[in-house]
């Protein structure tokens, strides 16, 4: 077959497996509803609970029952030459007891209860300096019990993994080598320690651990590490199976890599978290980028399995089957987020299902069996580079349904026009860029406009999933990026790109709002039920206040939490970052700068049926990472990562009076 053409390969025996949807997957993946056992909630990455002691009547009354500073900021202190990021950890609650890590990889145990301190973990990777790629950014750790036996699994910043008893916090010394694998290891390429890490949570199926990596987005060399996704044996540490991501001699999509680039070619790694179907025992791995980003002369070809969603064996690694999500990507659209599992009925037949969000704003939706496009993925002609040894995808492909949930691309129809004299002055700095549809590639002469940019569409918090309505719950940004291209230092590698900061008007972005949005889709029909904007920028740019009847939205990342009864948006606010253009930029801004201004952050909830905002809960910084919910001694908490970098890392948890 033309990898590149054809985008999917399923395994014949995986169709055998096909049943009918019932309610198992559902129950196995929430275990007990008061506990929240994974960084989704459960293994299929819902961000769902049935609890529903917090509801509409009572949001209002939630109030801050404790608090716990993160152990990262005495460390922080007493060595300034740390620059952390933000806090984005979301906690696991088991049997009483909350697990989280840090930025700097540290793991805490906390007491459910009283916010008191059980005990602290310290790989001690801020010694290594900052880790590749984001710098000192952690979302989660994961947990394993077997009978006595419980443990914590963690991946660091600086690229071990480590099993640490949960009960005391000691190294698990039967696991690796004293408690710890050193992932730099056995990749068939040596590796430099500050271009490899983790930053997400393993995920744990058939007793395997499975885990990705962070590879340095930027070629800094001739030959980068190669974002292979390996499983290891949650007893011993012994690694039982390796997936390459960029293919080697003889494995399958090898021929998708022109001139031998699979031999150097790095990246291509699952950065964000995973998913994992413990029934079929398959995890759900969303592939990155190949370096770079935004030139792909050094690696010419459709480039599997890069930005592609993978489905292995659990046990074996093995491939299941495979879609390719952007052909030869020069946009940095890899899947940002883990998919979500979710059982739905289409045209009256019950479906086992995987839903992948993007940054691109689409929702990819497949049969998790066979990976079978449950609505027709068709592939379409886009526009072609004009780079000097570039050769993009002649097409790229795009989902029928669910319609896209954010705005792709840009046209004039776009651009804001409250008024002519402002339409004129923001068609006039349009002028500046390069800009089309959704896909158009990058030039020279001409910072291109990405739309929705690398931070745009869909962030790594994801997704929410009701497996009692099959309604489907995103947040997403509408912040486009600006990316030239600029000759490379390195030997062979080209070009790179570099992100140029858009212009606004006085603060008005050039593009019509809303600038931020929440969507509900109906996953039995692939239709979208309502969208309401998140936030409003016209509360924070007086040039926008006499425009606005209704928010607006606001470009900055919001975080989801779905229960029984109501949808929460942990609301990240507005800082410096949405004055640099937002993303990465942002958060190193952010992060190195001394003062910086905080605006409206918030626990917003909203009613599930129809968005209606129900309430807002304020925060005294931002919320940074993806909230969770649990219930102890008859009482519903929620918890939030706040903070971090140059405000205080803290976490946040609410319950009612």
């Amino acid at each position: 077959m033309m990898i590149g053409k054809k985008i999917i390969s399923c395994s014949i025996m995986a169709a055998s497996l096909l049943v009918g949807t019932n309610n198992s997957f559902a129950q196995t993946i929430q275990g007990s509803a008061n506990e929240w056992k994974n960084y989704g909630s459960d293994k299929g990455s819902s961000q769902y609970s049935s609890l529903s002691q917090i509801d509409s009547s009572n949001f209002k009354g939630l109030h801050i029952a404790w608090t716990w500073r993160s152990v990262e900021e005495e460390i922080t202190r007493t060595h300034p030459e740390i620059k952390s990021w933000v806090w984005e950890s979301t906690p696991l609650m088991i049997e009483g007891v909350l697990y989280i890590s840090t930025s700097l990889s540290q793991v805490a145990a906390i007491d459910a209860a009283s916010g008191k301190t059980k005990w602290v973990y310290d790989p001690l990777t801020w010694k290594n300096g900052t880790p590749s790629n984001n710098g000192f950014v952690h979302r989660g750790v994961a947990f394993w019990k077997e009978g006595q036996d419980e443990r914590i699994l963690l991946g660091t910043g600086d690229g071990y993994l480590i099993a640490i008893n949960a009960k005391n916090g000691k190294t698990v010394d039967s696991f690796g080598i004293a408690g710890r694998i050193d992932l730099t290891q056995g990749l068939g390429r040596t590796v430099d320690r500050k271009l490899y890490g983790v930053s997400s949570a393993p995920i744990i199926c058939r007793d395997v651990v499975v885990v990705g990596t962070k590879v340095h987005d930027v070629p800094v060399s001739n030959t980068m590490p190669p974002g292979a996704v390996r499983g290891f044996d949650v007893r011993t540490g012994k690694q039982v199976w390796k997936f390459n991501a960029i293919p080697q001699k003889g494995e399958f999509g090898n021929d998708s890599w022109d001139a031998n680039s699979w031999k150097t070619v790095g990246s291509a790694n699952v950065w964000a978290p995973v998913s994992a179907d413990e029934e079929l025992g398959y995890v759900y791995l969303p592939f990155s980028t190949p370096s770079n980003d935004n030139y792909g002369g050094g690696r010419l070809g459709s480039g599997l399995f890069g930005e592609s969603l993978v489905a292995l064996d659990a046990k074996t690694g093995k491939r299941i089957w495979h879609f390719q999500l952007v052909h030869h990507g020069l946009w940095d659209y890899d899947p940002p987020a883990a998919p979500n599992l979710i059982d739905i009925n289409v045209d009256g037949k019950p479906i086992k299902a995987v839903a992948q969000v993007s940054k691109q704003g689409f929702v990819y939706v497949f049969d998790r069996i066979t990976g079978k496009p449950v609505w027709d993925i068709v592939e379409r002609a886009v526009p072609q580079s004009t780079v000097p040894g570039e050769k993009s995808s002649p097409t790229q492909p795009f989902p029928s349904r669910p319609a896209a949930f954010d705005r792709q691309g840009i046209t004039a129809d776009d651009i804001v026009d409250y008024t002519p004299a402002l339409r004129d002055s923001a068609m006039s700095l349009l002028s500046k860029f390069n800009y089309g549809p959704l896909f158009t590639p990058p030039i020279l002469d001409k910072p291109t406009i990405l739309m929705p940019g690398i931070a745009g569409g869909a962030s790594w918090a994801g997704a929410a999933f009701d497996p009692e309505t099959g309604m489907f719950y995103v947040p997403s940004n509408t912040i486009p990026y600006a990316v030239t291209l600029e000759k490379s230092g390195t030997p062979h590698i080209g070009y790179i790109g570099k992100t140029v900061a858009m212009e606004t008007i006085d603060g008005i972005p050039l593009w019509k709002p809303p600038y931020g949005r929440l969507t509900a889709i109906d996953m039995h029909t692939g239709d979208h039920k309502w969208m309401k904007p998140m936030g409003d920028l016209s509360t924070t740019v007086p040039a926008l206040k006499a425009f606005a009847k209704s928010p607006l939205g606001r470009s900055t990342r919001s975080h989801i939490l779905l229960t029984k009864t109501l949808l929460f948006v942990a609301q990240e606010g507005s800082t410096q970052r949405e004055e640099m253009g937002g993303g990465e930029a942002g958060e190193r801004a952010k992060s190195s700068g001394p003062k910086f201004q905080v605006i409206d952050p918030a626990i917003v909830a909203y009613d599930k049926a129809s968005g209606k905002m129900i309430g807002k809960i304020d925060l005294p910084r931002n919320a940074t990472a993806a909230p969770m919910t649990y219930m102890l001694n008859g009482k519903q908490y929620i918890a939030v990562a706040t903070g971090g970098a140059n405000l205080a890392p803290e976490l946040i948890v609410l319950c009612l009076n």
